[in-house]
């Protein structure tokens, strides 16, 4: 039997549990009803919204990571050797610039990963990306007050940093062994015979088009802000065009070849799970002001107080929540608006925008339950203390 084929007794326990819900599950309740359309409605809304213009951009970035990237640049800044103030400003900086949500972050981060970052800087990038938004921090300034949006900056910015040492300090040997296997690293082109300017300008233009073409409107929030939103399509034209002069000039069939092979691996082992965890969130939570099998009323009212419980239940909720860039302010502000306190608040803030249950099953698919379990234990309860520091000042 292959390695990876399923076992008869394994395919077997499979059928029998489709079996069982399909036998058991009252499909005619309205609630069930309604929570399975809003699983293919947060599923089809999640195709339009991400898939072509976040997504897709973001994995052909990976693989040009995984591809053309230097292995020992990565490795000198972001290596588990790399001085600790290199490493973690370089991975929460770019994290914060790039300001993706929670799916479109983790084909980058799997990218970094796979071509020698270290485990800590790896993880402070993968939580800085979709924490650390510039423009999602304006908006909780304006929206929230400037209290609740300077915890938000200051918790963000914090818990990067924090996380990732913590994830690099107890997997440690870990990662020292990893790096050590020269199998991890699978291709190694490293951009041979193209300068540092040609590749800066091959990665800047792919960066620019993910950057601008899903730049979003402050809503009023800052005119220069909307100026860059009204000709966002212009300057995402620009970065185009640089990017097919830099693929017609610098490369060659080949490089194209293995460049497109690595982004097809990446989907591969990235979209199943993310189209997958759409789904099960979508028919637990359902979309933003839309109902499903947990009523978001439930939440709200169980996250009235600055309790450690009110607290935990709102960042362990928005860790398996998904936020969509920017959908957190508008959420959370009629959570707020239906009695949420603000110490939860500030939790879910700092849990929900940088973990997902899509995001969960994909980390856990490269890091393992381990690492994953870790990650994720060590958001919400960083958040939940948070929250209730917060709650309590």
């Amino acid at each position: 039997m292959a390695k990876n084929e399923l076992s008869p007794n394994k395919v077997l326990l499979f059928i029998a549990a489709v079996f069982a819900g399909a036998y058991f599950i009252p499909f005619d309740s309205p609630r069930i009803a309604g929570a399975i359309g809003e699983a293919f409605m947060m599923l089809g809304e999640y195709a339009r919204e991400h898939v072509l213009l976040c997504l897709v951009p973001a994995m052909f970035i990976a693989g040009a990571i995984t591809v053309f990237l230097n292995q020992q640049a990565v490795i000198r800044y972001l290596g588990p050797k790399a001085p600790k103030a290199v490493a973690y400003g370089v991975a929460s900086i770019s994290g914060a610039i790039l300001a993706v949500c929670s799916c479109t972050v983790l084909p980058l981060f799997k990218g970094i990963y796979k071509k020698g970052a270290g485990l800590g800087p790896a993880v402070s990038f993968l939580y800085s990306g979709p924490a650390i938004n510039i423009l999602a921090i304006v908006m909780s300034y304006k929206v929230f007050g400037w209290q609740l949006g300077l915890a938000r900056m200051a918790g963000a910015v914090t818990f990067a940093v924090v996380i990732g040492l913590l994830m690099q300090f107890i997997f440690r040997k870990e990662d020292e062994k990893r790096l050590a296997d020269e199998r991890m690293f699978k291709y190694q082109d490293d951009g041979e015979g193209k300068s540092l300017g040609k590749m800066m300008l091959y990665m800047f233009s792919m960066i620019g088009i993910l950057v601008f073409v899903n730049w979003a409107n402050s809503k009023g929030g800052s005119s220069a802000w909307d100026l860059i939103f009204r000709y966002k399509y212009l300057i995402t034209a620009i970065f185009g065009v640089l990017l097919i002069v830099s693929l017609v000039k610098w490369f060659s069939r080949d490089d194209l070849k293995q460049w497109g092979g690595a982004t097809r691996d990446f989907a591969l082992q990235i979209l199943p799970f993310l189209f997958g965890g759409v789904l099960v969130a979508g028919f637990l939570l359902g979309r933003p002001g839309h109902q499903a099998l947990i009523p978001v009323e439930w939440i709200a009212s169980l996250v009235g107080t600055n309790s450690v419980a009110s607290n935990f239940l709102a960042a362990i909720s928005g860790a398996f929540m998904y936020f969509a860039t920017l959908t957190e302010v508008p959420i959370l502000q009629g959570l707020i608006g239906a009695g949420m306190a603000r110490g939860p608040a500030l939790a879910l803030l700092l849990a929900g925008p940088s973990l997902s249950l899509p995001s969960i099953l994909v980390i856990n698919g490269e890091l393992g339950i381990k690492k994953t379990s870790v990650y994720v234990f060590l958001v919400v309860i960083l958040s939940t203390f948070a929250g209730w520091l917060f709650g309590l000042l």
